[in-house]
């Protein structure tokens, strides 16, 4: 029985021993399986990585044969899906030239474990080459010894080319840079981040020492800072992107040179900065200095020769004259004279005279100092009147053609000064006919624009009234024309012309904010353009009445003023044989006097306009506070634009241009009493 029953316990035992064991086995099963679960996933993983790679993966063994190529690594060389690479070895993708050094790289990985970021040359299965970047590593046994290699292939042809371009193109950069003439700079918050050699050496800085912080206002003269500040400011504003100036740059030993700055905006870092180059122009300013020395020394020299020639001409016809007037004097101050030849010497005088004036008015004209009374004409109209007068000028066989433009505007012009201006060209013409020949005036109206101004310098844009006066002449070449404005320059023989007609005409052109454009060749004819600005007015001027035969006469006191004593004895003996009552005073201080002390009234004041203690308007104005009533009468042979500026008469001022004869003086007396203010 106890036998049995001890069978019993260890059959118990047994079964309960044989639970665990069951028990463990399950346990063991689950964990296996989940061992192969785990494994598997992580294949997957790996495959997937792989797969998704942008890398090529290949596995290859201790021989260099390839074990495994992942889709990427089929790709990158080339091999289609199907392709059989696995077997192949990798020295078929390396090109033969890097072979050797690929087998050493194979051994350093062999002995080290790893290598990285290696580059070759591979070669693709169509034999195209790329550039390949290599990472590997050595897969080792359980007992520590190599078994297989891993090697990842990136292609980096476009990253190499970039590459290679961006070094290409910073090596261009920095030739150009380090052998440019121009100083080259990166400026940012007022500091420079990049300077060029050159642009160091112009500032007698090392390169190294502009990027330790330098400031560009170190660089700049003090009295030029300012200039330099507000163009950095219109830059950083965005007024504009670009700006071009000049100024003092200073150097590191504090010498003063000149520079051209070129600078526009750009970008650095993600900031805002600038870029530019630099000029030393300080050779380029010292050239033009010296040019422009030149150039007033030409002028004045030029300037020195017109005056002589002014001069001399002046002295010529002026000693001509005086001849005359003192030979004639002489003659007639002779005791056994007869009254007929007394007659004619005096008369000569008074040719001679008048001559004289004459000279004297187209020197004022040439230097248009000339006093005019400017009106409002109708040119058409003033030449038509001179057509009789102009046709006297010329020979029987040059044909003169006046050809008037429709509906001309007006010009306000003194109509004398248009008689000066088409005797003196008509005359011109004239003399540069040889034989039978024309005389052409045409006028017309023109608009200049600045189209016109490009096409010739001499233009002024606005609307003009256009007189052309033409000739069939033998012409002018270059060098003539180019002098033909010269007072007393003239191509003609001695004793023809003075020198003066064309000069006069230039004068009288520019008083009248005209200008003059000549077109000349030798043997082709001349032509001069008179350009006249256009007047336009609501109402014109009453023109001026003619002066009466008979010189008009009156009684009225009349101040008058002079400090030549010869002209004040002549005016006033002149006036008081017309039956005015004169109060003569040769200074204005002395005028103060005679108005005191007369218990009449004044009705006129005769002054010259150039007085040594004060002028003729001074005068006038000083008068008429205590005088409301006195009416002036201004005289001057220059009038120094006092009473005239530049020339033109102001508005309603009573002159007489001197020298004058009495039949004159007695018409501008009578007509200023008369005007009514």
């Amino acid at each position: 029985m106890h036998d049995q029953d001890k069978t019993k316990e260890q059959l118990i035992t047994e079964l309960h021993a044989l639970r665990l064991r069951l028990a463990e086995s399950e346990k063991d099963k689950t964990e296996r399986k989940r061992a192969q679960e785990a494994l598997r996933e992580s294949e997957e993983l790996h495959r997937t990585l792989v797969s998704l790679s942008p890398d090529a993966i290949t596995v290859a063994d201790l021989n260099g044969w390839l074990t495994f190529a992942s889709p990427k690594a089929r790709q990158i060389f080339g091999h289609s899906p199907d392709d059989e690479v696995l077997g192949r070895s990798l020295w078929d993708y390396v090109v033969p030239e890097e072979q050797e050094k690929a087998y050493a790289n194979i051994l350093d990985l062999l002995t080290g474990g790893t290598f990285a970021d290696r580059e070759y040359t591979l070669i693709k299965q169509d034999g195209t080459r790329f550039i390949g970047e290599i990472n590997a590593a050595v897969i080792d046994c359980s007992d520590g010894s190599p078994m297989r290699m891993i090697i990842i292939i990136r292609d980096i042809t476009e990253r190499k080319r970039a590459a290679d371009e961006l070094l290409e193109s910073e090596n261009k950069f920095k030739s150009f840079a380090e052998n440019a003439l121009a100083g080259i700079y990166l400026l940012q918050d007022g500091v420079f981040k990049y300077v060029s050699p050159k642009f160091a050496q112009m500032f007698g800085y090392t390169v190294e020492e502009c990027l330790n912080g330098l400031h560009y206002r170190n660089l700049v003269y003090k009295e030029d800072l300012a200039k330099v500040d507000e163009q950095i400011r219109i830059r950083t504003s965005g007024e504009v992107e670009f700006i071009h100036f000049t100024a003092r740059g200073l150097k590191k030993s504090g010498q003063i040179f000149h520079v051209e700055v070129y600078a526009s905006t750009g970008n650095y870092n993600g900031s805002p900065a600038a870029t530019g180059t630099i000029l030393d122009i300080t050779d380029r300013k010292r050239t033009e200095e010296e040019r422009k020395k030149l150039e007033e020394q030409l002028f004045q020299s030029q300037k020195m020769e017109s005056v002589g020639r002014l001069a001399g001409g002046v002295a010529h016809d002026f000693n001509n004259m005086l001849g005359v007037i003192i030979g004639r004097a002489e003659m007639a101050l002779q005791k056994d004279v007869s009254n007929a030849k007394f007659q004619h010497n005096l008369k000569e005088i008074l040719k001679a005279g008048q001559r004289s004036a004459g000279l004297t008015r187209q020197l004022l004209a040439f230097a248009c100092k000339q006093t005019a009374i400017p009106k409002i004409l109708d040119l058409n109209d003033t030449i038509s009147g001179m057509l009789k007068m102009l046709r006297r000028l010329i020979a029987e066989d040059i044909k003169l053609s006046w050809q008037p433009g429709l509906d001309l505007w007006e010009v306000k012009i003194d109509p004398s000064q248009v008689d000066q201006i088409l005797a003196n060209l008509v005359v011109n013409a004239r003399d540069a006919i040889s034989g039978a020949g024309a005389v052409t005036m045409m006028t017309h109206n023109v608009a200049i624009d600045d189209c016109n101004k490009a096409e010739i310098s001499e233009f002024i844009p606005g609307e003009y009234v256009l007189l052309t006066v033409s000739d069939t002449g033998t012409g002018m070449s270059r060098e003539v024309r180019e002098n033909i404005f010269e007072p007393f320059f003239t191509t003609k023989e001695v004793g023809v012309g003075t020198g003066l007609g064309l000069s006069t005409v230039y004068g009288i052109v520019k008083q009248n904010d005209g200008f003059i454009y000549v077109a000349s060749e030798s043997g082709k004819g001349t032509t001069f353009k008179i350009y006249l600005p256009r007047f336009v007015a609501e109402t014109a001027d009453v023109p001026c009445e003619e002066v009466a035969c008979k010189p008009p006469t009156g009684t009225e006191t009349i101040l008058l003023v002079e400090d030549d004593e010869a002209i004040l004895s002549l005016s006033k003996m002149i006036l008081e044989n017309l039956g005015y009552t004169v109060l003569a005073a040769h200074n204005p201080t002395y005028v103060f006097h005679l108005v005191e002390d007369h218990p009449g009234d004044i009705h006129l004041l005769i002054t010259d306009v150039v007085m040594p203690e004060m002028n003729g308007r001074e005068l006038a104005e000083q008068l008429i506070t205590v005088r409301p009533n006195l009416k002036c009468l201004y005289m001057s042979g220059y009038t120094a634009d006092v009473i005239a500026r530049r020339g033109i008469l102001d508005e309603g001022v009573n002159f007489i241009q001197k020298p004058f004869g009495s039949e004159v003086l007695a018409a501008r007396v009578r007509q200023a009493l008369d005007h009514l203010e």
